[in-house]
Protein backbone atom coordinates (compact mmCIF):
# COMPACT_ATOMS: atom_id res chain seq x y z
CA UNK A 1 0.00 0.00 0.00
CA UNK A 2 1.23 3.30 -1.19
CA UNK A 3 2.66 5.84 1.99
CA UNK A 4 2.42 3.38 4.55
CA UNK A 5 5.94 3.56 5.08
CA UNK A 6 4.99 7.34 6.30
CA UNK A 7 2.71 6.15 8.30
CA UNK A 8 4.92 3.90 10.09
CA UNK A 9 7.31 6.66 10.29
CA UNK A 10 4.82 9.22 12.01
CA UNK A 11 3.44 6.20 14.46
CA UNK A 12 7.82 6.26 15.39
CA UNK A 13 7.68 10.56 16.46
CA UNK A 14 4.97 10.37 18.29
CA UNK A 15 5.94 7.54 20.15
CA UNK A 16 9.02 8.76 20.63
CA UNK A 17 7.90 11.78 21.47
CA UNK A 18 5.21 11.25 23.82
CA UNK A 19 8.17 9.01 25.95
CA UNK A 20 10.25 11.89 25.99
CA UNK A 21 7.55 13.62 27.93
CA UNK A 22 7.15 10.78 30.28
CA UNK A 23 10.51 11.12 31.50
CA UNK A 24 11.79 14.37 30.14
CA UNK A 25 11.10 15.84 34.21
CA UNK A 26 13.13 12.99 35.68
CA UNK A 27 16.09 14.09 34.01
CA UNK A 28 18.38 16.81 34.73
CA UNK A 29 19.29 19.77 32.94
CA UNK A 30 22.78 18.83 32.30
CA UNK A 31 21.49 15.64 31.13
CA UNK A 32 19.29 17.34 28.93
CA UNK A 33 22.37 19.01 27.35
CA UNK A 34 24.31 15.94 27.16
CA UNK A 35 21.57 13.91 25.08
CA UNK A 36 21.35 16.98 22.58
CA UNK A 37 24.91 16.95 21.93
CA UNK A 38 25.26 13.21 21.54
CA UNK A 39 22.45 13.61 19.07
CA UNK A 40 24.27 16.09 17.54
CA UNK A 41 27.00 13.61 16.92
CA UNK A 42 24.74 10.61 15.40
CA UNK A 43 23.27 13.54 13.23
CA UNK A 44 26.39 14.50 11.84
CA UNK A 45 28.12 11.09 11.47
CA UNK A 46 24.85 10.12 9.51
CA UNK A 47 25.18 13.06 7.23
CA UNK A 48 29.01 12.46 6.91
CA UNK A 49 28.77 9.08 5.99
CA UNK A 50 25.72 9.47 3.40
CA UNK A 51 27.88 12.37 2.01
CA UNK A 52 31.14 10.05 1.49
CA UNK A 53 29.39 7.03 0.43
CA UNK A 54 28.12 8.92 -2.92
CA UNK A 55 30.84 11.02 -3.32
CA UNK A 56 33.81 8.21 -2.75
CA UNK A 57 34.18 5.68 -5.46
CA UNK A 58 37.27 3.34 -5.32
CA UNK A 59 38.88 1.88 -7.59
CA UNK A 60 41.79 -1.14 -7.44
CA UNK A 61 44.35 0.83 -5.35
CA UNK A 62 42.80 4.72 -5.03
CA UNK A 63 39.59 6.65 -4.90
CA UNK A 64 37.83 8.89 -6.96
CA UNK A 65 35.80 11.64 -6.23
CA UNK A 66 32.22 12.14 -7.97
CA UNK A 67 29.72 14.64 -7.94
CA UNK A 68 31.63 17.31 -6.02
CA UNK A 69 30.59 20.11 -8.67
CA UNK A 70 27.09 19.03 -8.68
CA UNK A 71 26.76 19.17 -5.13
CA UNK A 72 28.29 22.73 -4.77
CA UNK A 73 26.35 24.38 -7.48
CA UNK A 74 23.27 22.53 -6.04
CA UNK A 75 24.09 23.66 -2.87
CA UNK A 76 24.80 27.57 -4.18
CA UNK A 77 21.89 27.37 -6.46
CA UNK A 78 19.22 25.85 -3.78
CA UNK A 79 20.36 28.47 -0.70
CA UNK A 80 19.84 31.55 -3.25
CA UNK A 81 16.42 30.37 -4.03
CA UNK A 82 15.63 29.00 -0.26
CA UNK A 83 16.84 32.84 0.54
CA UNK A 84 14.59 34.38 -1.89
CA UNK A 85 11.69 32.08 -0.80
CA UNK A 86 12.44 32.61 2.90
CA UNK A 87 11.51 28.62 3.45
CA UNK A 88 13.30 29.13 6.95
CA UNK A 89 10.65 31.84 7.89
CA UNK A 90 8.12 30.31 6.57
CA UNK A 91 9.11 27.25 9.07
CA UNK A 92 8.87 29.56 12.18
CA UNK A 93 5.82 30.85 11.03
CA UNK A 94 4.07 27.22 11.09
CA UNK A 95 5.86 26.46 14.09
CA UNK A 96 4.46 29.39 15.87
CA UNK A 97 0.89 28.75 14.57
CA UNK A 98 1.02 25.15 15.81
CA UNK A 99 2.06 26.60 19.46
CA UNK A 100 -0.87 29.06 19.06
CA UNK A 101 -2.83 26.53 18.38
CA UNK A 102 -2.02 23.99 20.46
CA UNK A 103 -2.12 26.11 23.86
CA UNK A 104 1.48 26.30 24.39
CA UNK A 105 2.16 29.99 24.08
CA UNK A 106 4.04 30.13 27.19
CA UNK A 107 6.94 27.50 25.73
CA UNK A 108 9.10 29.38 24.96
CA UNK A 109 11.05 27.13 23.32
CA UNK A 110 8.83 25.33 21.64
CA UNK A 111 9.04 26.74 18.18
CA UNK A 112 12.88 25.92 18.18
CA UNK A 113 11.98 22.47 19.37
CA UNK A 114 9.80 21.96 16.22
CA UNK A 115 12.57 23.44 13.97
CA UNK A 116 15.17 21.42 14.86
CA UNK A 117 13.16 18.52 14.93
CA UNK A 118 11.61 18.81 11.62
CA UNK A 119 14.95 19.40 10.09
CA UNK A 120 16.05 16.40 11.66
CA UNK A 121 13.58 14.22 10.67
CA UNK A 122 12.45 15.50 7.66
CA UNK A 123 15.67 15.93 5.43
CA UNK A 124 18.31 13.95 4.27
CA UNK A 125 19.03 10.57 2.46
CA UNK A 126 16.16 8.09 4.49
CA UNK A 127 13.18 10.59 4.26
CA UNK A 128 13.68 11.33 0.49
CA UNK A 129 14.84 8.04 -1.05
CA UNK A 130 12.81 6.39 1.59
CA UNK A 131 9.31 7.91 0.32
CA UNK A 132 10.07 7.56 -3.24
CA UNK A 133 11.20 3.66 -2.68
CA UNK A 134 7.70 3.72 -1.07
CA UNK A 135 6.25 5.82 -4.36
CA UNK A 136 7.53 3.78 -7.02
CA UNK A 137 7.95 0.13 -5.63
CA UNK A 138 5.57 0.12 -2.22
CA UNK A 139 8.54 -0.80 -0.68
CA UNK A 140 8.74 0.56 3.07
CA UNK A 141 12.15 -1.00 4.60
CA UNK A 142 13.86 2.21 4.50
CA UNK A 143 10.86 4.42 6.34
CA UNK A 144 10.08 1.45 8.60
CA UNK A 145 14.44 1.71 9.63
CA UNK A 146 14.10 5.21 9.92
CA UNK A 147 11.02 5.36 12.09
CA UNK A 148 13.04 3.97 14.45
CA UNK A 149 16.27 6.09 14.31
CA UNK A 150 13.42 8.84 14.00
CA UNK A 151 11.65 7.40 17.12
CA UNK A 152 15.00 8.09 19.20
CA UNK A 153 15.75 11.57 18.04
CA UNK A 154 12.65 12.51 18.73
CA UNK A 155 13.12 11.26 21.98
CA UNK A 156 15.94 12.49 22.78
CA UNK A 157 14.83 16.04 21.81
CA UNK A 158 11.31 15.89 23.64
CA UNK A 159 13.65 15.61 26.52
CA UNK A 160 16.14 18.22 25.85
CA UNK A 161 14.36 20.76 24.07
CA UNK A 162 10.41 20.34 24.83
CA UNK A 163 7.08 19.13 23.36
CA UNK A 164 7.24 21.20 20.15
CA UNK A 165 9.58 18.57 18.62
CA UNK A 166 6.24 16.34 18.71
CA UNK A 167 4.46 18.05 16.57
CA UNK A 168 7.51 18.00 13.66
CA UNK A 169 5.27 14.80 12.51
CA UNK A 170 3.31 17.67 10.94
CA UNK A 171 5.96 18.55 8.15
CA UNK A 172 6.79 15.02 8.24
CA UNK A 173 3.48 13.62 6.94
CA UNK A 174 2.63 15.83 4.44
CA UNK A 175 6.76 16.31 2.94
CA UNK A 176 7.50 12.45 2.66
CA UNK A 177 3.06 12.07 1.80
CA UNK A 178 4.10 14.48 -1.34
CA UNK A 179 7.42 12.99 -1.97
CA UNK A 180 5.92 9.47 -2.54
CA UNK A 181 2.69 10.77 -4.33
CA UNK A 182 5.10 12.66 -6.50
CA UNK A 183 7.09 9.79 -7.29
CA UNK A 184 4.19 7.35 -7.61
CA UNK A 185 3.30 10.00 -10.74
CA UNK A 186 6.68 10.22 -12.21
CA UNK A 187 7.85 6.56 -11.89
CA UNK A 188 8.01 6.18 -15.38
CA UNK A 189 11.55 8.91 -15.80
CA UNK A 190 12.90 8.87 -12.51
CA UNK A 191 16.47 7.28 -12.84
CA UNK A 192 19.52 5.80 -10.69
CA UNK A 193 21.38 8.91 -11.23
CA UNK A 194 18.64 11.44 -9.91
CA UNK A 195 18.32 9.53 -6.80
CA UNK A 196 21.89 8.99 -6.29
CA UNK A 197 22.34 13.21 -6.74
CA UNK A 198 19.07 13.20 -4.33
CA UNK A 199 20.87 11.19 -1.84
CA UNK A 200 24.38 12.70 -1.36
CA UNK A 201 22.70 16.57 -1.17
CA UNK A 202 20.29 15.21 1.58
CA UNK A 203 23.29 13.70 3.12
CA UNK A 204 24.66 17.30 3.08
CA UNK A 205 21.60 18.87 4.38
CA UNK A 206 21.70 16.05 7.36
CA UNK A 207 25.17 17.29 7.86
CA UNK A 208 24.53 20.71 8.52
CA UNK A 209 21.52 19.86 10.71
CA UNK A 210 24.06 17.68 12.86
CA UNK A 211 26.48 21.21 12.72
CA UNK A 212 23.44 23.14 14.15
CA UNK A 213 22.51 20.52 16.84
CA UNK A 214 26.15 20.46 18.27
CA UNK A 215 27.38 24.39 18.11
CA UNK A 216 23.88 26.05 18.30
CA UNK A 217 22.04 27.52 15.09
CA UNK A 218 24.80 28.12 12.49
CA UNK A 219 23.24 27.19 9.16
CA UNK A 220 19.61 28.45 8.06
CA UNK A 221 19.23 24.81 6.54
CA UNK A 222 15.20 25.02 5.89
CA UNK A 223 16.75 27.39 3.04
CA UNK A 224 18.91 24.94 1.64
CA UNK A 225 16.01 22.08 0.99
CA UNK A 226 15.71 23.42 -2.74
CA UNK A 227 19.63 22.14 -3.16
CA UNK A 228 17.87 18.26 -3.25
CA UNK A 229 15.22 19.87 -6.50
CA UNK A 230 17.59 21.22 -8.05
CA UNK A 231 20.23 18.22 -7.22
CA UNK A 232 17.48 15.77 -9.28
CA UNK A 233 17.44 18.19 -12.06
CA UNK A 234 20.75 18.25 -12.63
CA UNK A 235 20.46 14.23 -13.63
CA UNK A 236 18.48 14.86 -16.25
CA UNK A 237 20.42 18.23 -17.86
CA UNK A 238 24.07 17.08 -17.02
Amino acid sequence: MIGLGTFYNALGVVFGGLLGLLIGQRLSEDFHETLLKVTGVAVFVLGIAGTLEKMLVVHGSHVESHGSMMLILSLVLGTVLGELLKIEEGLEHLGTWLKEKTGNQGDTSFVDAFMTTALTICIGAMAVVGAVQDGLTGDTSTLLAKAILDMVIVLVLTVSKGKGAIFAVVPLMILQGLITLLAHLIAPIMTPQALSNLSLVGSSLILCVGINLIWGKRIKVANLLPAVLIAIIWAFIA
